[in-house]
C-alpha cells in the first residue's frame, strides 16, 4: 500500500531506549489483530448505533494529490473506503477475517470462466454517487480507463483486454470492460487468468466513479464516491473534511456499514509530539497511524490511564533505500552488493524507535506473509537467516573490486527529525567504505514522487522509501516494487525507484503469477526463490520491517484493525 508507497508515508522519530521497556508492556497487553477490548466494544457500538460528533485526526503531512486513480498512501485510501466503492472489497471487520473479499457494489463475487479469463459482475441497482447521479456499470469503463490516462502508478489492471494499447492519450477497453446499462451487468475480459483480479478490483484505484469524470488528472478535487461519507473539501496544507454522503444506504453491511462519526476531519501540520498532546488533552480525538510517536511520550502512555487508548499492531511492511540501478557506481553488483554489507541495520532499528517498533531486515518479503522464508546474505558471521551485525571488511573489498571507491554519492530523504537521521547514517555507512556522502533532503509531500521520477535520476543515488502491502500477495512486493513492468519513465507514479529490472528474474515472476491458480504450492515456492535472487541482487538496502501504534482520545470507543486497512476510522463512536 498499502506505501504505500509506499503506501504509506510516515514520520520516525529518533531514540527510544527509554521506550523499549513501556513497549514490551504495551505489547504484551495488546494483540497484533484488535485489543482484547475491541470484540466488546464494537459489539456494543453495533448494537447501540453510536452515531454522531465529529472525529478529529492529526498527522504530519497530507498525501499528496488527491485523485484516487494516482494516489497510492495508506493515509488517503483509509479515508476513500469511506467515501468510495469497489465491484468487491475487503470486509470491514477487524482481525483476520478483514483479509476476506466481499461483494460490494456488485451483487456477488463471481466465478470465472472462459479458462479464468472472463468475470460476469451483476452490478447492484438502486445506489447513488454523493451528486445525486445513479451508479451504472458503465462508469467502471472510465475508472478502468482513468489507470491508463491519468496514469495510475501501478499495472494491476494491465491484463484487461485492450490495455496494452492504452496511453495517457487516450484509452479503448471497450472489449476489456463491457457494461451493459439494461442488464445491469459489467463483464471484465482478461488476457490471461489472474488470481489476485478480486484482490486488485478491491483497492481504490478501481472504486467507481461517475462515467463523466475526466480523463485526466483532477488533482486536490476528488469526484464523487458511493460511500456513507463524501469529501467536503481536501486542502493538503490545511485540512480534509468528510460528511455524510446523503444518498447513501447500506447494501451490504460486511462491505460497507453505516459510519458512525457525523464529520471526519484529518489536520495537518502539527508535529506528532504536538498531536499526542492534542489526543491527550482531548483536543482531537487520533494520531494517524503513520506518525509514529516519540519515545518520551510512548513512556508516558504506558500507564493505567491510557490502557484502553493504545494499541500496537505488527506490520507487513518494509523500509528501504532504494539504490539507483541506472547511474555510477550502483549500476554495478559489487558496489550495490557492498553497501548492504556495510549498512548498519542496528542503527536503523534504534531511529525506528527501538527493537519494540522495529525488526532489521537484508530482504524484501516482510515476515509473516505469502512465501516469506528469512533469509539475510549481508550480515557477519556464518547464518544467513538473520541479520546480526555489518560486515565491514567484505564491503570494502567490494567496493574495491567494484572499481567504485571514492565515488560521490548523493542521499535523498525527507527533511524530518528521522528522515535526517536516516540519512545521516546511510552517509556513515557509505563514507566507512570508501565513498563520499551527501544529503539531499527534501519534504516528505514532495520526496516519494522525486524519487519515483525518471527525469530526477541524474540527482541521486540512494533514496529513502517505505512500502506497505496492498494485499496480501508477494506480488505487491517482487513485481510492483522490482518488476520491469513497473517502471514508468518520466512519471511521478514509478513504484520501481531502483529501476531495477532483470530479464531471469522477470521470467520467475511471470511464471508465478501464471501457476497460482493451479498450482499455489508451486508459485509459493518460486516467489520464495524470486525474494532472494532480488536480496542477492541488492537494488535496495532493506532496512527494517516496522510495526504501529494507535493512539487515540479517552472519548473513542469501537477500536478495530484490519489487516488491510488497519485501523478502521468510520467504525470509531465517540462519547
Amino acid at each position: 500500500m498499502k506505501h504505500l508507497p509506499g503506501a504509506v508515508r510516515s514520520v520516525r522519530f529518533q531514540g527510544a531506549a527509554a521506550a523499549l521497556g513501556a513497549l514490551t508492556l504495551i505489547l504484551a497487553g495488546c494483540s497484533s489483530g484488535s485489543p482484547s477490548s475491541s470484540s466488546s466494544s464494537s459489539s456494543t457500538a453495533q448494537a447501540a448505533g453510536h452515531k454522531g460528533g465529529t472525529l478529529t485526526i492529526l498527522a504530519n503531512s497530507a498525501f499528496g494529490v488527491a485523485d484516487p486513480a494516482q494516489n497510492y498512501t495508506l493515509e488517503e485510501w483509509q479515508l476513500l473506503i469511506d467515501t468510495h466503492d469497489g465491484l468487491v472489497g475487503f470486509a470491514k471487520v477487524g482481525g483476520v477475517a478483514g483479509s476476506k473479499i466481499v461483494p460490494d457494489l456488485a451483487t456477488s463475487v463471481p466465478t470465472p470462466t472462459n479458462g479464468g479469463k472472463t468475470y460476469l459482475f451483476h452490478i447492484r441497482k438502486g445506489i447513488k454517487f454523493s451528486n445525486g447521479q445513479t451508479l451504472k456499470p458503465s462508469d467502471f469503463v472510465r475508472t478502468f480507463e482513468r489507470q491508463f490516462t491519468v496514469p495510475g502508478p501501478t499495472s494491476f489492471y494491465s491484463g484487461l483486454v485492450g490495455a496494452s494499447k492504452c496511453s495517457t492519450k487516450g484509452c479503448d477497453l471497450s472489449q476489456g470492460v463491457v457494461a451493459d446499462d439494461s442488464a445491469y451487468t459489467l463483464t471484465l475480459n482478461l488476457t490471461a487468468p489472474d488470481p489476485e483480479l478480486m484482490d486488485q478490483l478491491a483497492l481504490p484505484f478501481a472504486f467507481a466513479v461517475p462515467g463523466n469524470t475526466s480523463l485526466k488528472l483532477t488533482g486536490n478535487n476528488l469526484s464523487p464516491g458511493t460511500g456513507p461519507y463524501m469529501w467536503k473539501s481536501y486542502n493538503p496544507n490545511t485540512q480534509a473534511v468528510l460528511v455524510r454522503n446523503p444518498y447513501f444506504h447500506v447494501w451490504n453491511a460486511e462491505a460497507q456499514p453505516e459510519g458512525y462519526p457525523n464529520e471526519i476531519i484529518e489536520k495537518y501540520g502539527l508535529q506528532v509530539s504536538d498531536e499526542v498532546r492534542a489526543v491527550q488533552n482531548g483536543q482531537a480525538n487520533a494520531v494517524y497511524d503513520g506518525d509514529q510517536i516519540p519515545s518520551d511520550q510512548l513512556s508516558q502512555l504506558n500507564s493505567p490511564k491510557y490502557a484502553s487508548q493504545v494499541h500496537v499492531n505488527t506490520l507487513t511492511a518494509d523500509w528501504y533505500f532504494a539504490l539507483n540501478t541506472k547511474r555510477p557506481p550502483f549500476n554495478n553488483l559489487q558496489a550495490r552488493q557492498a553497501i548492504n554489507y556495510a549498512a548498519n541495520r542496528a542503527a536503523y532499528v534504534k531511529i525506528a524507535g527501538g527493537s519494540s517498533l522495529a525488526v532489521p531486515t537484508c530482504q524484501i518479503l516482510p515476515p509473516n506473509y505469502p512465501s516469506y522464508t528469512p533469509y539475510c546474505p549481508y550480515t557477519a558471521g556464518s547464518s544467513h537467516t538473520a541479520w546480526t551485525a555489518p560486515d565491514l571488511a567484505k564491503a570494502k573489498q567490494l567496493v574495491q573490486q567494484s572499481g567504485t571507491a571514492g565515488m560521490k554519492v548523493v542521499v535523498n530523504g525527507t527533511n524530518d527529525q528521522v528522515g535526517k537521521a536516516l540519512v545521516e547514517q546511510m552517509i556513515s555507512d557509505l563514507d566507512a567504505i570508501g565513498y563520499k556522502a551527501s544529503a539531499q533532503l527534501l519534504t516528505t509531500s514532495v520526496q516519494y514522487a522525486f524519487v519515483q521520477n525518471s527525469a530526477n535520476s541524474a540527482k541521486w543515488n540512494v533514496g529513502w522509501s517505505d512500502w506497505y502491502q496492498d494485499y496480501p500477495a508477494a506480488s505487491d512486493f517482487l513485481n510492483v516494487l522490482l518488476g520491469c513492468g513497473t517502471i514508468r519513465p518520466n512519471s511521478d507514479a514509478s513504484p520501481n525507484i531502483a529501476a531495477f529490472c532483470d530479464q531471469s528474474i522477470q521470467s520467475k515472476i511471470d511464471q508465478a503469477e501464471s501457476m497460482q491458480a493451479t498450482d499455489p504450492s508451486g508459485a509459493a515456492t518460486l516467489w520464495t526463490q524470486v525474494d532472494q535472487a532480488d536480496t542477492n541482487a541488492a537494488p535496495w538496502v532493506a532496512l527494517y520491517n516496522p510495526k504501529l501504534i494507535d493512539f487515540l482520545s479517552s472519548n473513542v470507543h469501537g477500536y478495530l484493525w484490519n489487516p488491510q486497512w488497519y485501523i478502521l476510522i468510520d467504525r470509531l463512536w465517540l462519547s
